[in-house]
Order: structure tokens, then C-alpha cells, then sequence
């Protein structure tokens, strides 16, 4: 395991970044590696993104003490889960949890040992992560996708036809300042989260899966008026600073997981960003 640190990024200087420093500082690749753990840690809010995807083998979560300093992962932070492959059970101090595809746990601060494993060993769990600090604890909870929030947005007429699944929020599993869930395009819409927003009180983590091998997605990132792309492909995470846009346009239908962390769990706590002053 490698954990990739990853610094808090000026707005000033980003609108200098070329292509390639414009992904090494925020694009996340190959985080979904059988047996394996892909970690990365963002100075923006004391983020960690992880994938793991255990497939004879159950896989424990270390305590990556190079960036916690804790004996344990969960000693001071909590952890949310959204499984985007086969079936697979997370343990979590003795207590095993089954995670579908696109089912949701999340462990609050305190667990001490959490080991992820694949139901069938020729199809592979792939479990992704959100972590971030905790101050206090809150009971671990499943959710299967029924028992998330559902909403409708978008329209054909404007190509971002949505729904949004809200797991970790103010009115869903709590916690202490995790926000997670995912988005999944309608046939036909190409659009995430346009309008665009910024957060200042949050940053974001957006994880896109679903997409074709043959296909991608644009993501736009940046300040409102000096925005600038990332070419997306399936599996791959974008980490969005709490000043920047996060936005995407795909060439087919597709999905993503979003995690927050900041000031608040309020959902609807956006900064929008009018069409007309986009540049």
C-alpha cells in the first residue's frame, strides 16, 4: 500500500497548471487494483479516497499511521463505503455487513478493526472510500439503495436528467461532518450538476463509474470564471477544491459517488454559479 499525499491547491495558481500538472494534482488513477489498497490524502479537509477490491483474499484496513499518527484508522475518523462491483461484506469489530453493488455502509469513529472481503471469488467487490476526521462517534449503518434519499432533477430538454441518492447526510445516516452518496445519469443526459456551484464550507471528491471503456467524461473544475477540463475515465476520482466548480459532461450515460467534508452536512448548501458568468 502507498498512500499518495496530495497538497491544498491555490486558485491563483492552478489557472497556470498545464495539462499534465492539472491531473497530478487532482485526478486520481487506478484506484480499483485487485488485492490491493489505493489510497490517497488531500490537504483539502483532511480527505482520504481509498479503493479497495479483495478478491480470494479478505484485505484489513491498516492504520496508514504515515498520515493518521493513530494506532488505528478509525481512532479519530470515520468512514463511509459504497461498493461499485460484485457483492462483498465488510467486518467491522466482529460484525459483517453485505454490500450489493451501489450499497452504502458507513463505520464511525472508534471501530478498530474493519476487513473487507468478496462474496464469490471469481466476482470482485470493489469498495470505495471517503474518510475524513471525526470528533465524535456515531453507530456504524448500513444502507441498501431503498433506504436512500431519492431526487429527481434535471431535464431532457437540458441534457441532465438525474437522480441523486443521498446516504451520509443531515437527514440520513449520521455522522460527524461526512457527507456521501452518488448520482446517476439518465439515457440521453450527459450532464452532472449544471448549473455548476461551489462550496466554500466543503471540499468534494467525485468518483465516476459506469462509463464505458470506449467513452469518457469532461470534467470542469476551476474558479466559476477561470475554468479549466479533465478527460475522466471509468473508475477514476477528481478531487474538487472547495473555490472550484466540479461539473462534468460525458459521452454516454454514466454515474458517480460524491463525498464531502467541510463546515456542515447541509447538502444544499451551494454557491451557484450563473451560466452567464461562466468563462
Amino acid at each position: 500500500m502507498k498512500v499518495d499525499i496530495r497538497f491544498a491547491a491555490h486558485p491563483s495558481d492552478v489557472k497556470n497548471y498545464d495539462t499534465a500538472t492539472l491531473r497530478d494534482r487532482f485526478l486520481i488513477s487506478d484506484l480499483m487494483i485487485a488485492n490491493q489498497i489505493q489510497v490517497v490524502y488531500s490537504m483539502h479537509d483532511r480527505m482520504i479516497t481509498a479503493g479497495i477490491v479483495p478478491e480470494k483474499e479478505s484485505i484489513a484496513l491498516p492504520a496508514m499511521e504515515e498520515v493518521t499518527k493513530a494506532s488505528y484508522f478509525l481512532e479519530l475518523r470515520e468512514l463511509g463505503i459504497i461498493n461499485v462491483g460484485a457483492a462483498g461484506t465488510v467486518k467491522v469489530d466482529g460484525e459483517s455487513y453485505t454490500l450489493a453493488n451501489r450499497e452504502c455502509l458507513y463505520i464511525g469513529r472508534g471501530a478498530k478493526d474493519v476487513t473487507f472481503a468478496s462474496d464469490h471469488a471469481d466476482q470482485s467487490a470493489e469498495f470505495y472510500l471517503n474518510s475524513s476526521p471525526a470528533h465524535q462517534t456515531y453507530p456504524t449503518k448500513k444502507a441498501a439503495l431503498e433506504h436512500a434519499n431519492r431526487v429527481d432533477l434535471g431535464s431532457s430538454e437540458n441534457c441532465n436528467e438525474r437522480t441523486i441518492f443521498q446516504y451520509i447526510h443531515e437527514d440520513g445516516i449520521q455522522s460527524c461532518q461526512l457527507v456521501m452518496g452518488f448520482t446517476e445519469l439518465h439515457q440521453g443526459s450527459i450532464w452532472n450538476t449544471f448549473p455548476p456551484h461551489t462550496h466554500w464550507r466543503r471540499m468534494e471528491v467525485y468518483f465516476y463509474f459506469d462509463i464505458p471503456d470506449d467513452q469518457l467524461v469532461m470534467h470542469f473544475m476551476g474558479e466559476p470564471t477561470e475554468t479549466r477540463h479533465l478527460a475522466m475515465r471509468n473508475k477514476e476520482a477528481v478531487i474538487s477544491p472547495e473555490w472550484s466548480i466540479h461539473s462534468g459532461a460525458g459521452t454516454s450515460a454514466y454515474a458517480f459517488i460524491w463525498g464531502m467534508a467541510g463546515e456542515n452536512k447541509a447538502f444544499t448548501d451551494m454557491d451557484g454559479a450563473p451560466i452567464a458568468d461562466i468563462l
